[in-house]
């Protein structure tokens, strides 16, 4: 009875919602200890406290095919079939990662191609980290924007097989979607808006170069001769100055050794001497 879809479980494309995931992994997880101990008589309620304790994402791993917890929350839901609006509060839960991604995955598998495009597209802008368990029991780390695109091209996620999925272009033809729009597009507008408002800086023109004139010889002889600067520079000496040079030229070295030489020569003369 624990395994058993719930009887008012609605078919999801034409059959049992259980059947979504393969018989081999479903057995594996109805023999798991986390679905004995944890996912026993889980209601929709408790079933969000659960999601919320969850710490990684993966689908079986190890030598005996043991199934992950976010492998049987999955199959949980699948068997007591939540309502729509618990499915899209899981999605957009900012706070818990995990938590959006098993409700992303559980829209899937069995949401219509128009509300897989509406809720699932705009997680392409959630750059979280993510845990993984990879077929070894070893931890890789991804991101949430990845997951969601795995989910949107890839064939099988978490060792289960994905519905088919309509083309996008094909939604948009029929006018069932519209033409998808990046968040890049909107902040490539609002720089251009930005820069639009922004007047541009005025460019001064740099100042003429000045042009030096070329002076002939004679030009140059007039202008140092009527130049009263320079006549002040080499002054004519005065006359007192003049005399002061004269007294010291006459009072030269030269002089007096040639005047201290007669004078010694005269009084060592012998003539001196017998006079004496």
């Amino acid at each position: 009875m624990a395994n058993r879809t719930v009887s008012d479980a609605k078919t999801i494309k034409g059959t049992n919602p259980q059947y979504l995931v393969e018989k081999i992994t479903r057995t594996r997880i109805y023999e798991s200890k986390y679905w004995k101990e944890e996912c026993f008589a889980l209601s929709a309620e408790l079933l969000v406290d659960k999601a919320m304790e969850l710490s990684h994402v993966g689908g079986t791993f190890g030598g005996n095919i043991k199934p992950c917890p976010f492998l049987c929350l999955l199959l949980k839901m699948l068997q007591i079939q939540p309502e729509k609006d618990i499915v899209i509060e899981f999605i957009k839960n900012e706070d818990y990662k995990y938590c959006r991604a098993l409700g992303a995955m559980y829209l899937r598998l069995i949401g219509q191609s128009v509300e897989i495009y509406k809720y699932l597209e705009p997680l392409y802008n959630d750059y979280r980290k993510m845990k993984r368990m990879n077929k070894a029991g070893q931890m890789e780390l991804f991101h949430m924007d990845e997951f969601i695109d795995d989910l949107l091209r890839e064939e099988r996620v978490c060792d289960i097989q994905m519905p088919r999925l309509q083309k996008r272009y094909v939604l948009e033809e029929n006018e069932e979607l519209e033409p998808k729009r990046s968040a890049l597009e909107d902040d490539l507008d609002d720089m251009e808006e930005s820069d639009e408002e922004e007047p541009e800086p005025e460019i001064e023109a740099p100042p003429p170069p000045r042009r030096h004139r070329s002076r002939t010889p004679e030009k140059r002889r007039r202008s140092r001769s009527k130049s009263p600067a320079r006549r002040r520079r080499s002054p004519t000496p005065p006359p007192k100055d003049r005399h002061r040079r004269h007294r010291s030229r006459s009072r030269s070295p030269k002089h007096h050794t040639g005047s201290s030489k007669r004078h010694r020569s005269r009084s060592t003369s012998p003539r001196r001497r017998d006079r004496r």
